[in-house]
């Protein structure tokens, strides 16, 4: 059975000029004429065109693929090894590009207004457009939500360095109180708590002491924030859980 060089064009997804400038070149030479000196294409010529566009598709130039096709002793399921290999090393750095893509969109949509430089000389390897999605789906509905979007916007680079050396100052002191055995219902630690209310309120958004509470029940709930805290000095989430609930009891509530 052999094809015409219109069947061949329509399922390649090629032009026919294409398949005329392969044969002139001696990349795809039909391995049948007809009388008249019509093109056709035999099964054995659909392999090799299949692994030509398979090689352009990978970026191969014209010339590259005729040698590599030609290779002695090369048979069909050698090039589509290489040509798995080649397409998954490929789609490995699509997946990595999109990826940056996509965090890059998400810092876009939570307002961070900095560098890829400034970003990682402030969060490092943290990227906060991680856990955006869940956040949303969390406190997205809250006016809280987007008082701190609103706030997040405006922070320069050095808003940021100062906001990052605030929180480790407060996390410093607290671990310190914790180290030194003082009581987490103690006036200390619960003095450290209110610095810590303070620290969102400044930065983030109006957290009163229902909320703040909240927050320390999730720092010890949920495993992500106490193995945070935890890398800090171990029982440190739990320390902070009970100052800030110590702390909203000061305040009566």
């Amino acid at each position: 059975m052999s094809f015409s060089v219109g069947q061949v064009a329509r399922l390649a997804g090629i032009t026919v000029r294409t398949l005329h400038h392969y044969d002139e070149i001696g990349l795809l030479t039909p391995g049948q004429r007809t009388n008249a000196g019509y093109r056709r294409y035999t099964d054995a010529d659909l392999v090799r065109l299949q692994q030509i566009l398979l090689y352009r598709e990978l970026g191969f130039p014209l010339e590259e693929i005729a040698v590599i096709l030609d290779e002695p002793h090369t048979d069909e399921l050698t090039h589509l090894r290489r040509q798995h290999e080649l397409l998954t090393r490929r789609a490995q750095h699509l997946h990595n590009v999109i990826a940056a893509v996509e965090r890059a969109m998400q810092a876009h949509t939570m307002n961070i207004t900095l560098t890829p430089a400034e970003r990682f000389e402030i969060f490092g390897d943290f990227r906060p457009e991680d856990h955006e999605p869940e956040v949303e789906r969390r406190w997205g509905h809250t006016h809280h939500y987007a008082e701190s979007r609103r706030r997040v916007a405006s922070y320069t680079k050095a808003d940021w360095l100062e906001l990052k050396a605030e929180a480790a100052a407060i996390n410093d002191d607290l671990v310190a109180a914790c180290k030194a055995g003082l009581p987490a219902d103690g006036p200390h630690a619960m003095d450290l708590a209110e610095r810590h209310r303070g620290h969102i309120v400044r930065w983030f958004y109006d957290c009163d002491h229902d909320i703040h509470r909240c927050l320390g029940d999730l720092y010890v709930d949920d495993p992500r924030f106490t193995a945070t805290f935890d890398a800090i000095a171990p029982g440190l989430a739990g320390y902070l859980r009970q100052a800030i609930h110590a702390n909203a009891r000061r305040a009566g509530t």
